[in-house]
């Protein structure tokens, strides 16, 4: 690999800094106190272990161990029937369940890891909407 493409974060991403350069919406992508939960059809109660408030996701997403900020994404009916697990998981801000595909996750991640870019999320727990602003260095 040359020196140059070492350098491009963007050098393994099937888009490029275009696509996620300005700011992007992802509506209804976060945690809310509206997600589904599992419903027992005989009792008709949620599980205790799927009963969750906003704050507690939140509060799980921010004690991840990482560089990288997280923000908490519903997890599905399905897997929280089969693990038991919270309604909610962590993910980083720019993660494919809520920039809707792997080329935008991938975009992001590189356009967040170079020191050409400012990025910055907003993350609405309220209405679930993600905003995601990229702005190149020299434009900030």
């Amino acid at each position: 690999m040359t020196e140059e493409l070492a350098d491009d974060p963007f050098h393994d991403c099937e888009l490029d800094p275009g696509a996620v350069l300005g700011t992007q919406t992802f509506e209804d992508v976060l945690f809310t106190d509206d997600t589904e939960t599992p419903v027992n059809v005989l009792t008709g109660q949620t599980p205790a272990h799927s009963k969750a408030t906003v704050e507690e996701a939140k509060a799980f997403a921010a004690s991840i161990d990482t560089d990288t900020p997280q923000i908490a994404l519903p997890a599905s009916v399905e897997t929280q029937i089969e693990t038991q697990s919270k309604p909610y998981t962590a993910a980083a801000f720019f993660h494919f369940k809520a920039t809707g595909s792997l080329k935008l996750h991938r975009a992001y991640q590189a356009a967040s890891e170079s020191d050409a870019f400012t990025v910055d999320f907003e993350a609405d727990y309220e209405s679930g909407d993600l905003t995601i602003t990229v702005e190149r260095v020299e434009d900030s």
